[in-house]
């Protein structure tokens, strides 16, 4: 199995004066600010920070899903931060962490197993496996 997903995203100006829009293939946004305010300071909009938070929050809650499923848990919430961190690294910058805060509510679920299956679902989630980042985690069992 194989997909494709496309996001958009256009830049007018230079870099603290120009601004740009994100949009992606669903619509889900469309033509969604963002500068270099929303990115460094308190400005509105979104940032690729943001973004990718989503994304790895999502990703990694769909993981968690699929595991607890198959280790005979089955969730009936999860809910996940993801806090990414982008730091000055030389001349440049690098998302260097990314930090997933979990819980799940799984009732009668084992503690041990699930911090186990919430392990293999850091790891191996699409979007962890794409970061060259440090990834850690809190995870939390509501039962």
């Amino acid at each position: 199995m194989k997909t494709t997903k496309k996001g958009y995203a256009v830049w007018q100006g230079g870099i603290k004066d120009g601004s740009g829009t994100i949009s992606t293939e669903t619509g889900v946004l469309k033509d969604a600010p963002y500068g270099f305010k929303s990115r460094f300071e308190n400005g509105k909009g979104t940032n690729p920070e943001e973004l990718i938070g989503a994304a790895h929050a999502s990703c990694f809650s769909m993981a968690l899903s699929l595991m607890l499923g198959e280790a005979g848990m089955v969730p009936e919430r999860i809910e996940t931060c993801a806090t990414i961190t982008l730091e000055k690294i030389g001349e440049g910058f690098e998302i260097t962490h990314s930090h997933l805060d979990v819980k799940a509510k799984i009732p009668g679920a084992d503690k041990a197993r699930f911090d186990e299956v919430a392990g293999k679902a850091k790891a191996g989630c699409p979007v962890s496996r794409l970061f060259k980042a440090t990834i850690t985690m809190n995870a939390a069992l509501e039962t």
